[in-house]
């Protein structure tokens, strides 16, 4: 018998299609049930809760008292804003430092471009080290310091690469028609090249975004005061390390489960890249595949 053909390619038999299927449907239950039972956990009655043992995966009623608790204003709140402000913050100054140096490593009028580039990618190859990094930190004055998490880290070098590669893919006859017109490196740059490169500014963009808001290793390393913990050092101090949180901690005297906090925790540390990714998910193929075959 036959088998129908779609696009030159043979479909494959029906057994062979209802294995597939039965495979892709576990892996698809292996990746969403645990997400499941972290959101049903977090929204759980409390009875339901200390009957399961700690989690739930299908809730008897919702209850929001995890996230009452959460944005009463105690550490979790805190943390939360600490770390907005360093995703934004950082992210901003990210991509304009990283967009200013590729630009300009691109242009092949640079004569310094060369040896800077063997330095960035030199940096790709070899790191410093944590120790030269914080004594590095330290004597600029910014331990204990909110900076502390972004300056550090705030140029990637496959980030720059990338950036560079698809600059270097604009057409030269777009740059040089600016030239003509009597644009200047700065007013070419602004008006013309990144208008060009919104699909790749998108994508740096979210990978600079997506690392300042995971990042906790800095904070370990550079914050004694708690008050300037974001919210990836607070997940590790009170979830995975399974610390209680209290009402000390969390500003409210009405306290939860500590599963039903931990769960909303977790919940509220992936939510907001998760919103983030779909808006930006189409220019993933055009921003980062173009810069990498071209580098």
């Amino acid at each position: 018998m036959s088998r129908k053909i779609v696009q030159g390619v043979p479909m494959p038999s029906w057994p062979m299609r209802i294995f597939k299927g039965f495979v892709l449907l576990i892996f698809c239950a292996v990746v969403i049930i645990p997400f499941v039972g972290v959101i049903s956990t977090s929204v759980a009655p409390n009875k339901q809760i200390n009957e399961a043992g700690g989690l739930v995966l299908l809730p008897e009623s919702i209850n929001f008292a995890a996230y009452e608790s959460l944005f009463a204003g105690g550490v979790v709140t805190r943390a939360l804003f600490v770390s907005i402000f360093v995703t934004i913050v950082g992210t901003l100054l990210s991509l304009t430092v990283s967009c200013l140096l590729a630009y300009a490593l691109s242009r092949p009028g640079f004569s310094a471009g060369r040896p800077i580039l063997l330095v960035v990618l030199f940096s790709m190859l070899f790191s410093p080290g944590i120790i030269p990094v914080y004594l590095t930190v330290k004597g600029v004055g910014l331990l204990d310091s909110i900076w502390a998490l972004i300056v550090p880290t705030m140029i990637s070098a496959f980030n720059v690469v990338v950036l560079r590669a698809f600059f270097m893919n604009l057409p030269n006859e777009i740059t040089e028609s600016a030239r003509i017109d009597g644009a200047g490196e700065l007013k070419t740059f602004t008006y013309i090249v990144l208008p060009l490169s919104k699909a790749v500014l998108s994508v740096i963009g979210l990978f600079y975004a997506v690392a300042y808001w995971n990042a906790f290793f800095s904070a370990l390393l550079y914050l004694n005061d708690s008050k300037l913990w974001p919210l990836q050092l607070v997940l590790r101090t009170y979830v995975i390390n399974d610390t209680q949180l209290g009402s000390a901690e969390l500003g409210t005297e009405l306290l939860p489960p500590q599963a039903s906090i931990q769960m909303a925790i977790l919940v509220v540390s992936i939510v907001p890249i998760l919103l983030v990714y779909p808006f930006l998910q189409r220019h993933f193929a055009k921003g980062v595949l173009t810069g990498a075959v071209k580098g």
